[in-house]
């Protein structure tokens, strides 16, 4: 006992208590709570199983592809890790979203503005991410991808051209971009464990939000063991549910296209990102005018930003009208997400003109 006493007193123990066994949390929140949990148990996932698969992967354009499909066939276990990590992405995404979600129908961009500004730039910094990793492959989704999507960059005035010279490396996407994405992607889950812990520290020092939007100051219990037990139970059912789609069909959230080894002579009929960025994609393509699409691409998810700086209402909390805003901007996010997976035609391109003005007014009115 007085070995234990010791160790509670050291500053890190003692941090560690504070901040995580002994948080006083309201009692009256529900699983929509638990996603920061979640969100962290998946970034360590994703980091571990990034790590494995560096190991025998080869940054190369002519050995990348096959240095994957090594990793798959050869590898004891790679498979796994490989999918794993390819779906952890996207379960990271749904995890985000919902999260996001939550805050707006709870009003948690007015009441905790510092809190919801960390998260946007958590989210920046995760798609930067998600985008890298998907361009490491080389595979024909992954090399056409990356190549639409840095091309925008030249829309850019004046020095658009240089600066994507400058991030590939050369006159086009080659050796030197798949590089360069190489250590991104290794640098950013880094930043990104940083500014969770940030988003951590910054959420403490006002405490957790509750569904009902009352003063939680009269009504909190510590966080363990209580709210430890129930925040493992969505994690046994988010097991569940990786190893069922890892066994079933863990090609199901993938695109064939990525099957094929990247080639320059080849284009895709249909070049698309990945599901969890089609609906700034829907809006990027929804713009005649390339920098009309990008700055349009860019403000999708910095609007988000304009949502923290409304003078703060509780009465909307349980403002029917409010509700009926967060379900329609919902609906809108998923209309353009299936409409960036369609081809480039009618009617799909006014659909998303269409849709892309709706989430703009709509995102402006939450």
């Amino acid at each position: 006992m007085k070995k234990m006493n010791i160790i509670m007193k050291d500053p890190l123990m003692k941090m560690t208590k504070n901040s995580l066994l002994s948080l006083p949390t309201p009692s009256s929140i529900s699983f929509l709570w638990n996603m920061g949990f979640l969100l962290g148990m998946t970034l360590i996932l994703q980091i571990i199983t990034g790590l494995f698969l560096s190991m025998n992967y080869v940054a190369e354009t002519s050995m990348a592809f096959d240095s994957v499909i090594h990793i798959m066939r050869d590898i004891d276990s790679g498979w796994v890790m490989k999918y794993t990590h390819m779906n952890g992405a996207s379960l990271f995404f749904v995890l985000i979203y919902v999260h996001i979600a939550r805050g707006l129908y709870f009003n948690s961009t007015k009441n905790l503005p510092t809190v919801w500004l960390s998260g946007i730039l958590l989210l920046l910094c995760t798609m930067g991410a998600a985008f890298m990793g998907y361009v490491l492959p080389w595979g024909q989704m992954s090399f056409w991808g990356a190549t639409v999507i840095t091309s925008m960059i030249t829309a850019i005035p004046y020095m658009g051209k240089e600066i994507t010279q400058w991030l590939w490396g050369n006159f086009s996407v080659s050796q030197p971009t798949l590089n360069r994405f190489l250590s991104l992607h290794f640098i950013l889950p880094i930043l990104i464990a940083a500014l969770a812990l940030i988003h951590l520290i910054l959420l403490h020092e006002s405490g957790s939000s509750n569904p009902t939007g009352t003063p939680t100051d009269m009504d909190k219990m510590k966080f363990s063991p209580n709210f430890m037990v129930k925040d493992m139970t969505p994690v046994i059912l988010i097991i569940l549910a990786m190893t069922l789609l890892l066994s079933l069909d863990p090609n199901l959230l993938g695109d064939v296209e990525n099957f094929n080894k990247a080639s320059i002579s080849t284009t895709p009929a249909h070049i698309q990102p990945e599901w969890y960025f089609l609906f700034a994609y829907a809006i990027l393509r929804s713009i005649p005018s390339k920098l009309g699409g990008v700055i349009a691409m860019i403000l999708s998810i910095l609007i988000l930003t304009v949502l923290s700086m409304k003078p703060n209402s509780l009465t909307k909390k349980f403002s029917p009208l409010s509700k009926a805003l967060f379900w329609t901007f919902t609906v809108l996010f998923l209309l353009l997400t299936w409409i960036g997976a369609n081809p480039v035609e009618p009617p799909f391109v006014g659909i998303g003109q269409f849709l892309s003005l709706c989430y703009f007014f709509f995102a402006l009115l939450l």
